[in-house]
Parts: C-alpha cells; sequence; structure tokens
C-alpha cells in the first residue's frame, strides 16, 4: 500500500531482458535501506526488490506489467518516481494507491497558470472499463506515475491535473512533455463502488 507522495526520482542504470521480463537496475538515495523483497512503488507501479548492491537495486517487471504500464518505454538515464510502502502508524497524505497500474495515458496538453502547470491527460475510452471504476470524476483522486493528486474537469477520457512548482521539481513530472506517455491507477474506492452496483441488480 503506497499514499502517492513520491519519495524522489530514481535513476535507471541498467535494463536486462529475460524472455518476457524485464529486470530494471536503479540508483537513488535509500538504496542501503533497502531490503530483498521489499515492495517499492516506480512511476506508481509496485515492483519487489530482487537484487542488491552497495548502491544500487534491482526489480522484475513481468509481461502483464509492461502492457499496463511505461516501464517497457524506460531507457538508461531516465528518473523514475519512487515510494516505499507505507508505514501504518503515519499519517496519509496522499490517498490509498494499491501500486496496480490500470493503464497508461499520453499528456496532451501543458499550460502555465499562475506559477503551477496544468498538465492534461487522454486515456483509452473503453465503456467495459468505466462501469469497473476506470474513470475520474471532478475533485477525485488520480495516481499519475506514482503521484497523488486531483482531479480536474474530467471528460469521457481526459482530465487536467494541476502541479505546483514543488512537485514539478521533485518528480518526473519535470520530464513530461506533449506526448509523454504516463501510468494512471485510478481511485480503489471508486472500482468498489462500481463492482458493488453491478452485483446489486
Amino acid at each position: 500500500m503506497f499514499s502517492g507522495i513520491v519519495e524522489e526520482m530514481a535513476q535507471v542504470v541498467a535494463i536486462n531482458h529475460y524472455k518476457e521480463n524485464i529486470d530494471l537496475t536503479l540508483r537513488c538515495s535509500f538504496t542501503n535501506e533497502l531490503k530483498i523483497d521489499q515492495s517499492i512503488a516506480h512511476n506508481g507501479v509496485c515492483l519487489t526488490v530482487v537484487r542488491l548492491t552497495d548502491d544500487t537495486y534491482t526489480v522484475t517487471a513481468m509481461k502483464e506489467t509492461l502492457n499496463r504500464s511505461n516501464l517497457g518505454l524506460l531507457k538508461m538515464g531516465d528518473r523514475v518516481n519512487v515510494e516505499r510502502s507505507m508505514i501504518m502508524n503515519g499519517r496519509l497524505d496522499g490517498h490509498i494507491v494499491q501500486g496496480h497500474v490500470d493503464e497508461t495515458a499520453k499528456c496532451v496538453n501543458m499550460e502555465s497558470a499562475d506559477g503551477s502547470t496544468y498538465f492534461t491527460f487522454e486515456y483509452k475510452h473503453d465503456l467495459e472499463m468505466v462501469r469497473r471504476g476506470y474513470f475520474t470524476v471532478d475533485k477525485g483522486s488520480v495516481t499519475v506515475n506514482g503521484v497523488s493528486l486531483t482531479v480536474c474537469e474530467p471528460t469521457e477520457n481526459t482530465f487536467k491535473v494541476a502541479i505546483i512548482p514543488y512537485t514539478l521539481e521533485n518528480t518526473n513530472f519535470s520530464d513530461i512533455q506533449v506526448g509523454t506517455v504516463v501510468n494512471l491507477e485510478f481511485d480503489i474506492l471508486g472500482k468498489y463502488i462500481s463492482r458493488l452496483t453491478q452485483l446489486s441488480k
């Protein structure tokens, strides 16, 4: 379980393909605090630490993960938003994030707004997915590349988020441009409500 509050950006230092899986080796400031089998969200994707060195760690992304996320697009040197799993005796500063990315979206617009930046993202409109809770609502929560954000101006397949300067500087939102593919995790509460509605019919 995660909160969507990014700790820092890790840098990709190696990418190795094994059959349909990819091993990603990364470097960040808390590598020496990690353990094998620990869960870390990478651009919002929960992955397990499988190998450690003095200054790097390695995680494996399987085919299903690669199909649903932007991890397969990563290149050497790319920066990835990382967050370790929540400690349950602390405050939940973002929202409940599972680290299970639902699909990708594409940045289709960026606009400046009195110091902040509005990003507009577009994702595939699929009515069956909507019935299962894969949609956004105004002032609701969404996770973009692992960052907990509040939705503005949602349509059937787009939404905006407002990024403050701190978030822009401390996450890989600073690397996003029009055309960049990002990971989305829709709010788990919406999924449960949608499922309950279906079962109640």
